[in-house]
Order: structure tokens, then C-alpha cells, then sequence
């Protein structure tokens, strides 16, 4: 397992590269000079080329990229163009909220899909099978941002149980803030999670090895849990890394809707303010974390399924 994380870690150096160049001319393609976006439509052409070459902009892209490489290799991003601050410093201000609201939808997901997913595999063809199905069905057609809005306005709004906005004050305050950002998110992820560990469950309960195990006098509850539920985790959890992934890039119109300070609120601003390091940043930081998602859950298979070998 240690020279399998090893490897990974290894493999990840190449990719990082990709990354960074991608981001970096990816960003510069886009219309706009940020010196002009900064001064307004009144500036003149010298005051706008003098600041160009303050933020060395009139350099060439292949010195800008190495400058960038050269700084990013000491652990520092820039500073931002419009916040004239340390992209390092605004980052680690935005980083906690959006983790904190991923990590929180994935667990609602987990325990919103294990218990229905369950259900329906044990009930198969019932009215819970087809009450379970018909639920994916509707979540998996409504889109995250929506479902937010609808319990925006009947929880946060009309009932007045949780707050309307804001990330709160504390483990317990986040808890309470993002809640309902939280459940829309974990919504729209457990309807793709429920199909896939109901039909996982359905295979597995007609293996060989649950029937050797219920032949052997095992209680069926532990069958269950240590044959069934935990082969069937398999599948669900690489796709449960895949939309974690989509997650962290995508909570922009969710975090925006319930006044959520994370990287998707800043992204957007730093978009339209041609605000490059903090571009290059963020998305320099959103990769790193999906690739680690990405370890993490192949380790997570050798805990679900010791059979597994990493030579």
C-alpha cells in the first residue's frame, strides 16, 4: 500500500504540470486586459500600458508562464491583481467553506443513499422499491441549484428553522448554516447513488459467496453488512469521487445563492475582473484536490475489498 501511494504521489507530478500550463494560457485567452477591466473605460492608453507593465502583462507569455512556475516552486501564487493581496492568503480564507460544504454534502448523500438503497434492493418490485426509484428519478431531474432555492424559501424563509445565508460562527454555526446548501447538494448526488448501490445490492445478494455464508448459519443482518453492503460500496464509492470532484469545481451557483464565502463566489468575481493569480490559483487548487480525491477513494478499495492487490 505505501509504494502504491508513492506511485500515485509520483504520477501526480506530471499531471500537476499539465494543470498549471493548461490554466495558465487557458486564462489568458479569455477577452478582456485586466489593466483596462481595473482602470474603467475613462483611463487613457499610457495609464493603462503603465500598469500593464507593472503587473508585467506586457511580457511574453513564455516569460509570465516561467515566472510563474519559478514562483509557484516556492509556494507562492501572487498576488491578486484586484485584492492587491497574496493569492496564498485569500485562498486559505476561501478553501474552508467550500471543503467544509463538500464534505458535509457527502456525508448527507451517504446517509440519504444507504438506507434508501437498501430498502429498495430488499423490497424489490414493492411499493418501496417503486417509492425509492421514483424519488432518484424526480432528484435526478432537478438540479442542484433549484432544489437550494425551493428549501431556501420554504425552511430559511418561510419557517425561519435554519439561517438564509451566511457560513456561521463555529463547528456548530457552520453545521447550522450550511445545512440546506448541504442537503441540495447531497439531493442531487444521492439520486445518482441510490440507483447505483440499489442495483449493486440486487447482484450481490445472488453471488456465490452470500449464499455460502447464509448456508453456514451466519445472522442475516451480519451477512448483509459484511457481504452484501460492503462489495456492493464498491462501484457507488467511485462514483460518489467522481460527483465530489464535480462538486468542489461546481458549487459556484449554490454557494452564491445562500451567500456561501467559498472559492465558487470568488472564482466567478475573479472571472470577471480578468483576476489571473487568482484564477490560476484556485484552479491550480481544485485540481490538486480532486487528484487526492482520487487516491483516497482507489485506498478506500482496499478497505472495502482486502482481495485487492496494489503491486
Amino acid at each position: 500500500m505505501t509504494g502504491y501511494i508513492l506511485r500515485r504521489l509520483a504520477y501526480m507530478v506530471p499531471v500537476l504540470f499539465l494543470i498549471t500550463l493548461f490554466i495558465f494560457f487557458l486564462v489568458r485567452f479569455v477577452p478582456g486586459d485586466p489593466a483596462a477591466i481595473m482602470l474603467g473605460t475613462r483611463a487613457s492608453e499610457e495609464n493603462t500600458a503603465e500598469l500593464r507593465a507593472y503587473l508585467k502583462l506586457d511580457e511574453p507569455y513564455w516569460v509570465q508562464y516561467g515566472v510563474f512556475m519559478r514562483n509557484l516552486a516556492s509556494g507562492d501564487l501572487g498576488d491578486s491583481i484586484r485584492q492587491r493581496r497574496p493569492v496564498t492568503d485569500i485562498l486559505m480564507e476561501r478553501l474552508p467553506p467550500t471543503l467544509f460544504l463538500v464534505t458535509y454534502a457527502a456525508i448527507l448523500s451517504v446517509l440519504i443513499t444507504a438506507p434508501l438503497a437498501t430498502a429498495a434492493a430488499l423490497n424489490r418490485g414493492r411499493w418501496i422499491d417503486q417509492a425509492v426509484r421514483v424519488y432518484a428519478l424526480v432528484a435526478l431531474a432537478m438540479p442542484a441549484y433549484w432544489i437550494g432555492m425551493m428549501l431556501l424559501q420554504v425552511f430559511a424563509v418561510k419557517m425561519q428553522v435554519f439561517p438564509v445565508a451566511g457560513y456561521g460562527d463555529g463547528f456548530l454555526g457552520h453545521l447550522e448554516s450550511l445545512f440546506l446548501p448541504a442537503l441540495a447538494l447531497a439531493l442531487a448526488v444521492s439520486s445518482i447513488l441510490i440507483r447505483s448501490l440499489r442495483n449493486s445490492i440486487l447482484e450481490t445478494l445472488g453471488a456465490d459467496y452470500v449464499r455460502t455464508a447464509r448456508a453456514k448459519g451466519l445472522n442475516g443482518r451480519s451477512v448483509f453488512v459484511w457481504h452484501v453492503l460492503r462489495n456492493s460500496a464498491m462501484s457507488t464509492a467511485t462514483i460518489l469521487a467522481v460527483n465530489l470532484a464535480f462538486l468542489i469545481g461546481g458549487t459556484t451557483i449554490v454557494e452564491t445563492i445562500f451567500a456561501v464565502p467559498g472559492m465558487g463566489q470568488l472564482l466567478v468575481k475573479a472571472i470577471f475582473d480578468r483576476d489571473y493569480p487568482i484564477i490560476q490559483g484556485m484552479t491550480l487548487a481544485i485540481g490538486v484536490l480532486v487528484l487526492f480525491i482520487n487516491l483516497i477513494t482507489d485506498i478506500s478499495y482496499a478497505i472495502l475489498d482486502p482481495r485487492l492487490s496494489y503491486s
